[in-house]
């Protein structure tokens, strides 16, 4: 086990629910990089020990992808590979073995990084509508969301896979209260009819947001300490998330639009965890120069925001989790160590800067 990594209470922030981590706390967003399981996890223990997470390595190729490596949960809907990603398949085959082999591979080494942890600890997977965005059907190479009985066994499958995840993952690191993030980049196309089809000449048509709150509800299985949406994409749906009972939101602070300060402050003042995305992971010097920008820079980002929502300051430390704005597998090894520790050092330093009123 590694040294640095600690166990936290629950904590209870002015005004605030109860969350899972201690005031001031971060964590990552998901992918590292590199090629090893132990390795990652090493640097994630080390740097993250309040609030640590499952390493996702996109790097080894396919099945670890974040498409392929929820694929590999999938109860009795088998999926493929193909030259453009992945899609449902007559029977399954070496593909999904593969994604279900390295996802197995992640886990011994969580299990091992984490072992006597008690405390919270993030699992990542694709969500729903960004799988039924992302898998093509069999007969076709339109997506699945173009056919509403393929996205209703799709949802189906996916929950009991979500379910046993969950179970697994449990029982290897017993002391853990478990963090539950669905990834949905494309839940603003999905629900705003912008997915392509096969030709890219039309557009599968919006779902009914009713729908879709019930499509990720159906996600959240019993006994997590929070189920958590993390879209980093524009156009955020704040109140499809909110109605779906996700118990907080993640997103990309750069991404937000005018306005969207609004759908924050609807979600943060029904108790919804904010992990909010503030080390920028876009522009290229990211991933070769380690903290081009300072913990205190960040963390002043993140107070602007919470200021501008019109949310009391002694509610932000509690509430709120800073992240980098998306995955790591990008960045160097080195710079993402780096990385993960801005956001733990920013993390530290918001609540004293939120209480100075420092902008």
């Amino acid at each position: 086990m590694n040294t640095k990594l600690s166990s936290v209470q629950d904590i209870s922030a002015a005004g605030a629910a109860p969350f899972a981590w201690p005031a001031g706390s971060a964590t990552g967003a998901g992918s590292m990089p590199g090629i090893s399981p132990a390795e990652a996890m090493a640097v994630i223990t080390g740097e993250l020990p309040d609030f640590p997470h499952l390493a996702e390595l996109p790097g080894r190729g396919a099945g670890a992808d974040m498409i392929g490596r929820t694929a590999a949960l999938l109860v009795d809907l088998p999926v493929e590979t193909t030259p453009r990603g992945w899609r449902f398949a007559a029977r399954p085959g070496r593909d999904q073995r593969r994604a279900a082999d390295l996802l197995e591979a992640d886990l011994d080494a969580a299990q091992q990084a984490a072992e006597d942890y008690a405390g919270p600890f993030k699992i990542q997977l694709a969500g729903p509508w960004t799988m039924a965005a992302s898998v093509e059907l069999s007969r076709s190479q339109d997506p699945a969301l173009a056919d509403p009985g393929a996205v209703d066994d799709l949802i189906a499958s996916l929950a009991e896979g979500v379910a046993a995840h969950v179970s697994e993952v449990r029982k290897r690191i017993p002391g853990a209260q478990l963090v539950l993030q669905l990834d949905e980049p494309a839940l603003p196309a999905v629900a705003g009819g912008a997915v392509p089809t096969a030709s890219g000449l039309n557009r599968v048509g919006p779902v009914d947001h009713t729908a879709a709150s019930a499509g990720l509800a159906a996600m959240w299985p019993a006994g997590t300490a929070l189920t958590l949406v993390h879209c980093c994409a524009r156009g955020i749906p704040f109140g499809l998330i909110k109605e779906s009972r996700a118990g907080g939101l993640g997103f990309d602070l750069s991404q937000l639009r005018r306005g969207d300060e609004e759908g924050v402050a609807e979600l943060a003042e029904a108790g919804l965890a904010i992990f909010a995305g503030a080390l920028n992971t876009h522009k290229r010097e990211r991933v070769t120069r380690p903290a081009p920008v300072t913990a205190r820079e960040i963390a002043r980002h993140v107070i602007e925001l919470w200021h501008q929502a019109g949310m009391p300051a002694g509610r932000l430390a509690g509430q709120v989790v800073i992240t980098p704005a998306c995955g790591l597998a990008g960045f160097t090894p080195e710079a993402a160590a780096v990385a993960l520790a801005c956001c733990r050092e920013a993390a530290r330093i918001m609540p004293e800067m939120a209480q100075e009123g420092t902008q």
